[in-house]
Formats: C-alpha cells, sequence, structure tokens
C-alpha cells in the first residue's frame, strides 16, 4: 500500500456505511445520471467538476473508487490519475471520448483499473464499479476497512471472504458469496435478474439466466432456516430477489 491517504470505508457500525464513490465529470448532466444509478444501487456519491476539485475531494473523502473524466477544466483527468496513483491505490475507472484511444491507453498506462467510452450503458458503469470495489477488498487495497454487512442472523465480512450464520461460518463458494455480497448491499431493495447477472458474472457474460436461480438456491440451503420458505432471500416474482432483514 502507498503511503498517503487510502480508500476506506466506514465500519457497518456507521449510520451510513454505504461505500463512497467519488465522480470527477465537467458535465452535469452526467454527473447527475451516474449519482443517481449508484445511489439507488446502495452507494454513496460525491462528485467534483474541475480536476484539481477532484484530486482536492478524493485526499479529503477517500472514496472506495473514483470514476475520472479525461477532459477536466484546471488540470486534465490524465493528470488527476497520475497524481492519485503516487498516492494511493483507490480504483480509478477513466470516462474517454468514443474516439479517444490515445486517452485510454494513457489512463491504462498511469495505474487506471478501467475505462468507459461515452455514451456508455449506467448498469454497465454500476457493475463495473462493484466490480473494481470487490477487487480492492479482496487484494488488501480496502484491508482495516472491516466492512461486515450483516442482516439477522446472516453476516458477511468482506475482507475475510466469510459468511457465518448465528456465528457459525458457512462454506459458500465464491460466486455464492458475490451474489450474496451484491444482496445485501441493497437490503430491502430490489436487485433485478440483469444487475444480478451483471455484477457477478459480467456484463459479457451470455449464458443460461437460469445459473442464478441455481446459486439463489444454494444460498437459500446454506443460509435460510426454511429454504422453502425464505425470510432473508426473497423472491419478486417476475424481476428478481432482494434481501429482507428481519
Amino acid at each position: 500500500m502507498k503511503k498517503g491517504w487510502q480508500p476506506v470505508i466506514a465500519p457497518a457500525t456507521s449510520p451510513d456505511h454505504r461505500p463512497r464513490v467519488l465522480v470527477v465529470e465537467d458535465e452535469p448532466a452526467i454527473v447527475e445520471a451516474v449519482s443517481y444509478a449508484l445511489e439507488l444501487e446502495g452507494f454513496k456519491v460525491s462528485s467534483a467538476l474541475g480536476g484539481r476539485e477532484g484530486l482536492e475531494a478524493a485526499r479529503r473523502l477517500n472514496p472506495s473508487v473514483v470514476i475520472l473524466d479525461v477532459m477536466l477544466p484546471g488540470m486534465s483527468g490524465l493528470d488527476v490519475c497520475r497524481q492519485l496513483r503516487r498516492e494511493s491505490d483507490v480504483p480509478i475507472i477513466m470516462l474517454t471520448a468514443k474516439e479517444g484511444e490515445a486517452d485510454k491507453v494513457a489512463g491504462l498506462e498511469l495505474g487506471a483499473d478501467d475505462y468507459m467510452t461515452k455514451p456508455f450503458s449506467m448498469r454497465e458503469l454500476v457493475a463495473r464499479v462493484r466490480a473494481q470495489q470487490r477487487r480492492a477488498a479482496k487484494s488488501g487495497a480496502l484491508s482495516g476497512s472491516n466492512e461486515v454487512l450483516r442482516g439477522g442472523a446472516i453476516a458477511l465480512d468482506v475482507d475475510a471472504h466469510e459468511v457465518r450464520v448465528a456465528g457459525e461460518a458457512v462454506p459458500v463458494r465464491p460466486k455464492e458469496f458475490d451474489l450474496l455480497e451484491s444482496l445485501m448491499r441493497r437490503r430491502g431493495r430490489l436487485a433485478t435478474r440483469e444487475t444480478l447477472i451483471d455484477e457477478v458474472w459480467g456484463p459479457d457474460y451470455f449464458g443460461a439466466t437460469k445459473t442464478l436461480d441455481v446459486h439463489i438456491k444454494r444460498l437459500r440451503q446454506k443460509l435460510e432456516a426454511d429454504p422453502a420458505r425464505p425470510r432473508h432471500i426473497v423472491t419478486v416474482r417476475g424481476l428478481g430477489y432482494k434481501f429482507v432483514d428481519e
């Protein structure tokens, strides 16, 4: 881990333990749309309209993920990326223009973790933000945050990659863990089938959607007192699933 500030997530006992995303983008319409999509999916969003303001905000707010446009007033996104990477391992997703192939290459060489080309799918952006956050947690970039998601007797330790029910460890497969994490981060809110598939299997997955149902069934068998009448992982008919905290 580099010296200086580090991305952190507030402890689960905090009044607001949502992971924070910083959006550095000078087009207000894009900021508004991205913020709405991310907040709907359980993230806390902050924004900055210029490069220098974005760098200062990153240092002050310690975000979990930074979404960074290349073309910014005052200080370019590439310069912001270069400086951020000197100070932190925070995941960075660059936004580039359609014809900006050179910008994509430069951003990746400077240490960006991913990039998206405008115009982009909001659903795909959310999936990529979630993927970067998950990779950072697993690699230790978010170590020390001790983020534990809780619902009823179920506890999911993000950093330890461990699930417990009533204090007892329950073995789950990697995809089952990722699926449960996606559901628990939206506690009480709908997660559509499409969103879950994007986040757990990736936006390029083209396999049978039945795979999702199989994983849900396995999770219920491992976590629910009565899998036939689930209290936590419930079906929203025709739409998807949601995690209910009882």
